[in-house]
């Protein structure tokens, strides 16, 4: 049986060259979970790490209940390790964070507390603390992406995010996509709110964004999403026999 399914919530966290992070990741998770809404586990995926972050992982899992972990053949980018994760999830739930700790578990509640009501409850990033070049590309890239999509969220790229995990399966990923987790979701007909959470500066680590995959890529995709949605498919199975009564 799949581990992850004796819980009600998953915490997907894609991990890349995160080693100096790791020792704060498991503090920081360990601290949550006792305290979560709702029964939670922690899902590791290490997108093919070239530092000792696969190891620091595995490390943390063997110490840790409630902690698991896979590893990805190669790095594939941040929604590769998104999907790995969703797809290996069996709780009712599943919710994303960074490794680079600039959002914090705790704020899980905040987004656990509507997650009856809505498919995707996802957090909006309060008094970011970036330098204003990397806001002024999120917020290019944010303007442009709602005009393109209409899905009327204000902050797409934050880190928090929590989703019914029969919904986020369904979810059709290819590079990129992750940004677009809201529209996405609006194309089966998901619920979203969005909730402000707290925002906190890198202390460890390295970003892996840039310019091109923060603000030149993002474009780019936008055209993606819109050639799919007018293709998307979307149903329901209303009967079948094919399952044991």
């Amino acid at each position: 049986m799949n581990k992850t399914a004796a819980y009600r919530f998953t915490i997907v966290v894609p991990v890349y060259n995160e080693e100096d992070n790791m020792g704060a990741l498991e503090k920081t998770l360990n601290e949550f979970l006792p305290h979560s809404l709702y029964p939670a586990c922690v899902l590791f995926v290490d997108d093919g790490s070239t530092d000792r972050s696969k190891q620091l992982m595995t490390d943390i899992c063997r110490r840790n209940k409630d902690f698991y972990f896979i590893s990805l053949q190669k790095n594939g980018g941040l929604s590769g390790a998104m999907k790995a994760g969703i797809d290996a999830a069996e709780s009712d739930y599943v919710g994303y964070m960074d490794a680079d700790l600039q959002t914090t578990p705790e704020d899980f509640n905040l987004l656990l507390a509507d997650i009856d009501r809505y498919e995707l409850v996802m957090g909006i990033r309060a008094h970011r603390k970036d330098t204003f070049f990397k806001r002024l590309q999120s917020k290019i890239a944010n303007g442009f992406r709602r005009m393109m999509t209409n899905d009327g969220v204000q902050d797409t790229g934050c880190p928090l995010k929590v989703m019914h995990t029969d919904y986020a399966k369904r979810i059709p990923f290819f590079n990129g996509m992750h940004r677009f987790l809201p529209a996405l979701m609006l194309l089966q007909d998901g619920r979203i709110k969005q909730i402000p959470v707290r925002h906190f500066p890198r202390t460890a680590g390295q970003s892996k964004y840039h310019l091109w995959n923060r603000l030149v890529s993002p474009f780019m995709d936008c055209f993606a999403y819109r050639w799919m949605k007018k293709r998307y498919i979307n149903y329901r199975v209303a009967e079948t026999n094919l399952t044991e009564q």
